[in-house]
């Protein structure tokens, strides 16, 4: 008793299983360098942005 359900649009429900779809034909073209014994990116936020971009420091101009 007391558990929440979440409603979940059906547009909602495509959209997820389209980014689902697209991310595993991505994976199949460009395999994941896990191997390599990279961390996995985090697939929450944008795909492509870097951080480390923003933290790196400026040379002198």
């Amino acid at each position: 008793m007391g558990e929440i359900v979440g409603f979940v649009s059906k547009s909602e429900r495509e959209r997820l299983r389209l980014i689902r779809e697209a991310r595993a034909i991505y994976d199949g073209i460009f395999p994941p360098n896990d191997a390599a014994g990279e961390q996995p990116e985090d697939r929450t936020g944008i795909e492509g942005s870097d951080d480390r971009l923003l933290l790196a420091p400026r040379s002198p101009a």
